[in-house]
């Protein structure tokens, strides 16, 4: 695309548009995230109490202490970028947790909970991963050697969840469920 066709920031009153770059995706996706964790920090909580498998209770709980200290990381990339910590609305995410608070009551009291809480757990963790590797990706185009290292640490983190989610569900959960 070229120059005059590329995206532009909206201007203020008396100034030009900018380009929009790689950078600003960068900050718009980290607000993006920053939303998104504090937003899923919340929703875990009633999927740990409905859960009846004692290991996925734990690996949810676990998860949670890990999106507390996730959150804590992208307020050090802001800072690191020379940012204040900002959310920016997520309808993604939104639309994901909704789709589980509505699975959540469905399938209340069911055989079937665990396989419906793990359902909703591996949309979020495979929102975050798609997510964390783009910015990964783009903190390392930028030369953001330390952003790019701690994108990466998430994206492990978000990674191994996923992956215990489906141990659970291949393990057990989808068996006690039918």
């Amino acid at each position: 695309m070229d120059k005059a066709t590329k995206p532009t920031a909206k201007a203020s009153a008396g100034t030009e548009p900018r380009t929009m770059d790689l950078s600003d995706l960068l900050e718009h996706a980290l607000k993006d995230m920053y939303y998104a964790e504090r937003k899923i920090y919340k929703a875990l909580p009633k999927m740990i109490r409905a859960a009846q498998d004692p290991a996925l209770k734990d690996g949810l709980s676990t998860h949670r202490d890990e999106t507390a200290t996730q959150i804590e990381t992208l307020e050090e990339i802001f800072a690191a970028m020379g940012k204040r910590p900002k959310a920016e609305k997520c309808d993604a995410i939104d639309g994901i947790l909704e789709e589980s608070t509505s699975l959540l009551d469905d399938f209340k009291g069911s055989s079937a909970i665990d396989a419906a809480i793990i359902f909703s757990a591996q949309a979020v963790e495979h929102y975050e991963i798609t997510r964390y590797g783009s910015m990964h990706a783009y903190a390392k185009v930028l030369g953001h050697a330390e952003i790019a290292r701690m994108l990466d640490q998430i994206l492990r983190q978000e990674v191994t969840a996923d992956a215990t989610l489906t141990k659970l569900a291949e393990g057990s959960v989808n068996a006690a469920a039918a």
